[in-house]
Order: structure tokens, then sequence, then C-alpha cells
């Protein structure tokens, strides 16, 4: 499974949506949703940039989430992306702090 299909099977869980759930709030056709969001999971198709958004969307994630290059790294984006605006500008703060 490739690091975007595990992640956003993760996601999905954690939402508690099915593979057909997530495909249809997603705006896939019903009779095909189950079957293309497996495909995606498994990593044996990988969906445009147009459907990740989507995909981001119903699962409150932005894209970067997905295509991170570690899972710390998506754990900060999952977070940052959580935060309040406030939360946002002191997380900056601090995280460049720590990076001088």
């Amino acid at each position: 499974m490739s690091a975007f299909g595990s992640r956003l099977k993760a996601a999905r869980l954690a939402a508690g949506l099915s593979q057909e759930q997530l495909g249809i709030q997603a705006g896939i056709e019903e009779a095909s949703a189950s079957a293309r969001m497996n495909r995606y999971e498994r990593g044996t198709r990988v969906p445009g940039l147009e459907w990740v958004e989507r995909f981001g969307v119903v699962l409150n994630l932005p894209m970067a989430y997905f295509f991170a290059e570690d899972d710390d790294e998506a754990e900060l984006l999952k977070a940052f992306h959580l935060l309040s605006d406030e939360g946002r500008k002191r997380l900056l703060a601090s995280a460049r702090k720590l990076a001088k």
C-alpha cells in the first residue's frame, strides 16, 4: 500500500466512513464509488488532484496531508489544518524559534 493509500484509508476510518460513503460524498457515482476508493487505497490507481482535494474536503484534511514525505510531517499538517488562525500564528512563531 502506498503512503497516499494508507493515509487515505486511515483518514477514512477515523471519520467513520466506508469506502463507498467517502466516494459518494466526494462526488463519485454510487455504482463505482467503493471499487474506485478501494483501488486508491491499495495504490493500484492514483486519483487526480481534483479528487484528492474533494477527499480532503470531506475528511477535513489539507491535500498536502496525503502527499507528506513521512508520518510526522503528515500529522503536523493535519494538526495545523485544524487550528484556529490564532493557533496557527502561535505554532508558526514557535516553529520559527525552534528552527533557528
